[in-house]
Protein backbone atom coordinates (compact mmCIF):
# COMPACT_ATOMS: atom_id res chain seq x y z
CA UNK A 1 0.00 0.00 0.00
CA UNK A 2 2.86 2.14 0.92
CA UNK A 3 4.70 1.92 -2.57
CA UNK A 4 1.08 2.56 -4.07
CA UNK A 5 0.69 6.07 -2.41
CA UNK A 6 4.08 6.59 -3.14
CA UNK A 7 3.51 6.67 -6.96
CA UNK A 8 -0.03 8.67 -6.48
CA UNK A 9 2.38 11.28 -5.53
CA UNK A 10 5.55 11.01 -7.40
CA UNK A 11 3.68 10.15 -10.95
CA UNK A 12 1.49 12.85 -11.13
CA UNK A 13 4.48 15.30 -9.47
CA UNK A 14 6.74 14.56 -12.37
CA UNK A 15 4.51 14.98 -14.85
CA UNK A 16 3.42 18.35 -13.47
CA UNK A 17 6.88 19.44 -12.65
CA UNK A 18 7.61 18.82 -16.58
CA UNK A 19 4.84 20.85 -17.80
CA UNK A 20 5.89 23.07 -15.49
CA UNK A 21 9.35 23.63 -17.50
CA UNK A 22 7.87 23.82 -20.84
CA UNK A 23 5.17 26.60 -19.72
CA UNK A 24 7.64 28.49 -17.62
CA UNK A 25 10.68 28.19 -20.28
CA UNK A 26 8.73 29.01 -23.08
CA UNK A 27 8.19 32.63 -21.63
CA UNK A 28 11.41 32.97 -20.03
CA UNK A 29 15.18 32.97 -21.33
CA UNK A 30 17.66 31.13 -18.27
CA UNK A 31 19.99 33.36 -19.44
CA UNK A 32 18.36 36.36 -18.78
CA UNK A 33 17.24 35.87 -15.21
CA UNK A 34 18.53 37.25 -12.28
CA UNK A 35 19.08 35.88 -8.94
CA UNK A 36 19.12 38.80 -5.90
CA UNK A 37 20.61 41.13 -8.68
CA UNK A 38 22.98 38.84 -9.88
CA UNK A 39 23.40 36.84 -13.43
CA UNK A 40 22.93 33.25 -12.93
CA UNK A 41 26.45 31.25 -12.82
CA UNK A 42 24.51 27.88 -14.45
CA UNK A 43 24.80 27.54 -17.47
CA UNK A 44 20.82 26.53 -19.59
CA UNK A 45 20.77 23.00 -19.12
CA UNK A 46 21.82 23.95 -15.30
CA UNK A 47 18.84 25.76 -14.70
CA UNK A 48 16.83 23.48 -16.74
CA UNK A 49 17.78 20.79 -14.05
CA UNK A 50 18.12 22.78 -11.04
CA UNK A 51 14.14 24.12 -11.68
CA UNK A 52 12.77 20.58 -12.67
CA UNK A 53 13.68 19.08 -9.58
CA UNK A 54 12.28 22.29 -7.64
CA UNK A 55 8.91 22.33 -9.61
CA UNK A 56 9.20 18.62 -9.02
CA UNK A 57 9.26 18.53 -4.97
CA UNK A 58 6.85 21.40 -5.13
CA UNK A 59 4.49 19.19 -6.76
CA UNK A 60 5.18 16.33 -4.81
CA UNK A 61 4.71 18.65 -1.56
CA UNK A 62 1.32 19.17 -3.41
CA UNK A 63 0.34 15.50 -3.85
CA UNK A 64 0.90 14.71 -0.27
CA UNK A 65 -1.21 16.98 1.14
CA UNK A 66 -3.45 15.51 -0.87
CA UNK A 67 -3.27 11.85 -0.86
CA UNK A 68 -3.33 12.59 3.23
CA UNK A 69 -6.49 14.86 3.11
CA UNK A 70 -8.13 11.74 1.57
CA UNK A 71 -7.60 9.13 4.32
CA UNK A 72 -10.07 8.13 6.19
CA UNK A 73 -10.17 8.69 10.20
CA UNK A 74 -9.82 4.83 10.05
CA UNK A 75 -6.67 5.08 8.00
CA UNK A 76 -5.41 7.78 10.11
CA UNK A 77 -6.48 6.50 13.54
CA UNK A 78 -5.34 2.39 13.61
CA UNK A 79 -3.08 1.32 15.43
CA UNK A 80 0.44 -0.30 13.39
CA UNK A 81 0.80 -2.65 16.50
CA UNK A 82 -0.95 -6.46 16.81
CA UNK A 83 -3.54 -6.56 19.57
CA UNK A 84 -0.94 -9.58 21.28
CA UNK A 85 1.59 -7.65 20.59
CA UNK A 86 1.02 -3.99 22.27
CA UNK A 87 2.22 -2.87 25.60
CA UNK A 88 -0.06 -3.26 28.52
CA UNK A 89 -0.52 0.33 28.91
CA UNK A 90 -1.67 1.00 25.21
CA UNK A 91 -3.64 4.32 25.46
CA UNK A 92 -5.72 3.16 22.32
CA UNK A 93 -9.01 0.66 23.10
CA UNK A 94 -8.72 -2.60 20.88
CA UNK A 95 -11.52 -1.89 19.33
CA UNK A 96 -9.81 1.47 17.39
CA UNK A 97 -6.87 -0.45 16.50
CA UNK A 98 -8.27 -2.85 14.97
Amino acid sequence: MLAQRLMWIVWPAFLVAGLLEVVVFAMFDPEDMHWFGQQLSLSRQGVYTVSFFVFWGLTMVSSSLTTLLSMSPFEVNRCPVPVDKRPANCTQGIDSCR
